[in-house]
């Protein structure tokens, strides 16, 4: 037993490690990989030695699995180019709705061949890519379907996701799913309906015949989630609020949802079993019935979506059953570590998924904690509530590490999502399959359950989130938790308590006085500037909109501003009206408190609204922060009544160190009015400077750089920008003037504080780098035929986690 143990242990350590790496290991350390593990087994009889050969073998392994999946990315010289694709649809068609309300869907595609004469795949295209399609000729009359052969039209750029601190991996979702490359449909034909064995194909028929039967389409997504797996089919807003409730994990296939399917199983196997003699002399109806119970659970997992709760309950049952067919009895954290074995030998990948680590986590407390013996409904609700209380204290850290907030009502919602959830809804969505009349009592069920979770959400103190702490204060919380729930002496409990404090209320960093933090974020085509002194926060746009319903206020400056411990913005400057600038402006002033609000919005502009105090920018307002000088520049009273362009009336911001280190915040100010700027400034000079106009020929002219001399130049703009920003001519005047340039595409977002030297700046993808990242310089590669004309799959593309 003690082997088994050490050796699980060391195998998920030596994955562990590799997902910390940079970069795969190069030929001489995988030699030196082969010689860990050969010694290992030398030594396999001495448990240190058999530790290292295991570790050594899932990182080789693993290693060598990620090379072969990194070698099938798309070929640079083949982004932005029109290909003729032929292939299969790959998974459930998710649907989404592109800008300007564009009905269209976002789906897998298996690619068999390339061009119009059906090419063999080439080594340059990815053999699956994740696209996405609009409405067009061929695919308004019938949405694409799952299994479903088609000829499509289609533009691709490689695997490319935004990188910020505390944000959404879209680089590492791709990589797990073997994706590697997107792209967006331009047109395309139907060659070949789905076969009737595929079952995506089935899935994706039953998700209809619900969405016909339920007419609230929330109610058809959650019972679409529940029975069939599709996570995806739940609204946005819902998700919001079972994340902010704790009961997200109820609404997904979840171990328990196939454990209660496989014991139902299990009973009818058994019971038809033992009505047949001979079958119970060839076989014990006991052996054939937890079998049975096996492959219904391995068939539930498979048809909802093959998850990762769904594969560690199945391997488990399969475990337990087949030690019970030996007489053999393990205990349970073997049991449980001979499943995450087999789960991430599987899918190496597994190990960085938050849903991994909570579910495998909740089954270890349950376990750990024990079972009370309940006799009677008093003796059976105290158990109930031991359980929910195990789970909810145990996990709570983990949910502080994987999603920086803890649902204070998590309890209560709990208590009455999780019976609710299993014995009513789940069955009922199962068997609506069978009588469809019963998909409609599920939905009624489901919305007196969101009403409960809605009127809990609005309690005072409902969500609490906070700040990122640093490794070490997760790994002792996750001590405490442990610690808190098993059966113990109350001593250990206390200390146990004593340990989660770091995690709760973790030291937020900020300048010292008279010092500034500049943090560009990576939001895309855009602008978005945290800037921050030792006691005020401001911020600059807000990015933009990408899709309806998704925004760079709630995909990217939430997620940091709740990680840097911020909350409220004392100041929210928007620079002018257009959306790549003001996109995330509603999502984040419903989130987030601001004192105040400056921008050149006209009077009568939906954001233009309390509870923030609204006033215009206006050249020759000044304030002072904690020792940091801030001046707008532009524009003048008299530039509103002019008639400019929203362009050339953004707000131009200059922040002063007391240090004397300064940054300049330009807005999309174009050429004309950046030499008005420079005739009327006796000294425009600043140390960093935000590319005005995310570096657009009609911006950056030759006086404003002479005029700024900044070291470095900011430019925030999408990769493979569909407007060709940075503009290869501006790079040029930059790099002329020996003024060193920071893209945002190709390094994430950056951070400076104004007490080092800008080079001192450091970008997110060098800060946290791995080996999955696409570091390629957006740049680096001229686009191959014209700009498209609908956006490329970015922020928008990617499912909301």
């Amino acid at each position: 037993m003690q082997e088994l143990t050490v050796a699980a242990l060391a195998w998920l350590a030596g994955l562990a490690l590799l997902h910390q790496c940079a970069r795969l290991p190069a030929p001489g350390e995988v030699a030196l990989l082969a010689g860990l593990l050969a010694v290992g087994f030398a030594l396999r009889r001495r448990w240190w030695g058999l530790a290292v050969g295991i570790a050594a073998l899932a990182f080789a392994q693993g290693a060598l699995r990620a090379e072969w999946r990194l070698a099938s990315e798309l070929h640079p010289a083949w982004e932005g180019r029109d290909l003729v694709l032929t292939g299969r649809i790959d998974s459930l068609p998710v649907a989404i709705t592109g800008q300007g309300g564009v009905p269209g869907w976002r789906f897998e595609f298996a690619v068999e061949s390339v061009g119009p004469t059906g090419t063999a795949l080439p080594p340059e295209v990815p053999p699956r890519l994740m696209l996405l399609a609009y409405a067009s000729p061929g695919m308004a009359d019938r949405p694409p379907g799952a299994g479903e052969r088609w000829r499509l039209t289609a533009r691709l750029k490689r695997a490319h996701g935004l990188a910020n601190p505390g944000g959404f991996d879209a680089e590492l979702w791709l990589f797990e799913q073997g994706l590697r490359a997107s792209g967006v449909v331009r047109g395309g034909e139907r060659l070949a309906v789905a076969p009737a064995w595929h079952i995506d194909a089935a899935r994706q028929r039953l998700r209809a015949a619900i969405q016909a039967e339920v007419a609230d389409p929330g109610m058809a997504g959650v019972l679409a989630a529940l029975s069939l797996g599709d996570q995806n089919a739940i609204t946005h807003a819902d998700w919001a609020l079972l994340r902010d409730t704790g009961v997200a994990h109820v609404f997904s296939i979840s171990g328990l949802h196939v454990t209660m399917f496989a014991w139902l199983a299990s009973a009818v196997a058994g019971a038809l079993w033992r009505r047949g003699g001979r079958l119970c002399l060839a076989w014990p109806a006991p052996t054939a019935a937890r079998w049975a119970g096996v492959l219904a659970a391995l068939g539930y997992g498979l048809f909802s979506g093959w998850g990762v709760p769904a594969q560690r309950t199945v391997l488990m049952l399969a475990v337990v059953a087949g030690l019970q067919g030996l007489a053999l009895r393990w205990p349970w954290p073997l049991v449980l570590l001979a499943a995450a074995v087999v789960v991430t030998a599987v899918d190496p990948w597994a190990l960085v998924q938050p849903g991994f680590w909570l579910s495998f986590g909740a089954v270890a407390l349950l376990m750990a904690a024990g079972e009370l013996r309940a006799e009677g409904w008093r003796a059976r609700l105290q158990a109930a509530l031991h359980t929910q209380a195990v789970a909810t204290v145990g996990l709570a850290p983990l949910s502080l590490v994987c999603f920086a907030q803890l649902s204070a009502v998590g309890l209560l919602a709990n208590l009455v999502a999780i019976p609710v959830i299993s014995f009513l809804i789940t069955p009922l969505a199962l068997l609506g399959g069978l009588a469809p009349p019963l998909w409609a009592l599920a939905a009624w069920i489901t919305q007196g359950l969101m009403a409960w979770l809605q009127l809990l959400v609005a309690l005072p103190g409902a969500v609490w989130w906070l700040p990122a702490a640093p490794a070490w204060a997760q790994a002792l919380a996750l001590l405490g938790a442990g610690l808190v729930v098993l059966r113990l002496p109350w001593r250990l409990r206390l200390v146990g308590l004593a340990l989660l404090v770091p995690l709760l209320w973790p030291a937020v960093l900020r300048p010292p006085p008279g010092e500034f933090e500049l943090l560009a974020a990576d939001v895309g085509q855009g602008n978005a500037v945290l800037v921050r002194t030792a006691g005020r926060t401001l911020l600059f746009d807000t990015g933009p909109a990408y899709s309806p319903g998704a925004d760079a206020g709630e995909r990217v400056l939430l997620p940091l501003l709740r990680g840097l411990g911020v909350r409220q913005l004392d100041l929210l400057m928007l620079s002018h009206r257009d959306t790549d600038h003001v996109g995330g402006a509603a999502t984040l002033m419903q989130a987030v408190p601001v004192v105040e609000l400056r921008s050149s919005l006209a009077p009568d502009h939906p954001l233009q609204r309390p509870p923030a105090a609204a006033r215009r920018c206006e050249a020759g307002q000044g304030w002072v922060w904690d020792g940091v000088r801030f001046e707008l520049l532009h524009p003048r009273p008299q530039d509103f009544g002019a008639g400019l362009k929203p362009n050339d009336l953004s707000c131009v911001l200059r922040i002063t160190a007391a240090s004397g280190r300064r940054a300049l915040l330009l807005g999309d100010l174009e050429a004309g009015q950046e030499r008005a700027l420079v005739q009327r400034s006796a000294d425009l000079r600043a140390d960093v400077m935000l590319v005005p106009h995310h570096g657009s020929k009609t911006s950056s002219s030759e006086p404003l750089l002479a005029a700024v001399k900044p070291a470095v130049a900011l430019v925030q703009a999408a990769y493979r920008s569909r407007f060709g920003h940075p503009a290869p001519a501006v790079l040029a005047r930059y790099q002329a003037a020996g003024i060193a340039v920071v893209e945002s595409a190709s390094c994430g977002a950056w951070r400076w504080q104004s007490d080092v030297p800008p080079s001192a700046g450091q970008c997110e993808r060098e800060r946290r780098p791995r080996y999955w990242q696409d570091r390629r310089s957006a740049s680096a590669v001229t686009p191959m035929g014209p700009v498209p004309e609908v956006e490329m799959p970015d922020a928008d593309a990617w499912p909301a986690y």
